[in-house]
């Protein structure tokens, strides 16, 4: 879906695009992706010990916290030619949902 409202007509002017992206995962092994979380973490170099540990801390208290560890929009866009990451944040949260169901609303649990 795209939208073309509030256009700048100025081919000198930076063009700056939000995209927004909704997906549902399944755990089906709690136990593995945390393990792999927790693994990420603990070998990511550029990570404080401050900041590996509120990871730590998040992964532990929630899956959708594991997760979240393995979202990276610089590798989403690192190789679309003409394009430069500016800003990127995300999170993860359980949600209520029905795969039964043709249509949902995201219900944040």
């Amino acid at each position: 879906m795209t939208s073309t409202e509030d256009i700048t007509t100025d081919p000198d002017a930076p063009r700056y695009v939000r995209l927004s992206i909704e997906l549902i995962a399944e755990i089906t092994d709690e136990g593995a992706l945390k393990g792999a979380a927790l693994a990420q973490v603990q070998a990511d170099e550029y990570l404080d010990d401050e900041e590996r540990a509120q990871s730590v801390e998040a992964i532990e208290l929630d899956p959708s916290g594991s997760l979240a560890h393995f979202i990276d929009p610089v590798a989403l866009l690192g190789d679309v030619p003409g394009v430069e990451l500016t800003q990127a944040t995300w999170e993860s949260a359980q949600v209520a949902f029905d795969p039964e169901e043709d249509s949902f609303e995201f219900e944040v649990e």
